[in-house]
């Protein structure tokens, strides 16, 4: 799969560069979602592939594991910061 916002002249631009609508990056993660849907029904969680980084093996279990985890993260951290904003909480 190819990386949408990485390049090797510039492996930062998923984080630094901030210009674009907003509704176009909704409506590529939805895209990219719906793939990842697509490729995880049509494989086993024993499978495995190569880490990037490193080129060592790695099994789709471990990855949506990763994932899972990633994303609960990051709704904790979103949710505060709307806390923030609006100041209601989720009780």
């Amino acid at each position: 799969m190819p990386l949408l916002y990485y390049s090797d002249d510039d492996p930062e631009q998923d984080f630094d560069d901030l210009a674009g609508d907003p509704a176009d990056a909704l409506a590529v993660w939805r895209g990219e979602c719906a793939r990842s849907r697509e490729i995880v029904a049509g494989a086993s969680l024993d499978d495995t592939g190569l880490r990037r980084q490193t080129g060592e093996p790695i099994s789709l279990r471990r990855v949506l594991l990763m994932m899972i985890t990633g994303y609960a993260r990051h709704a904790g951290q979103a949710d505060l910061l709307r806390e923030r904003i609006d100041g209601a909480t989720g009780e």
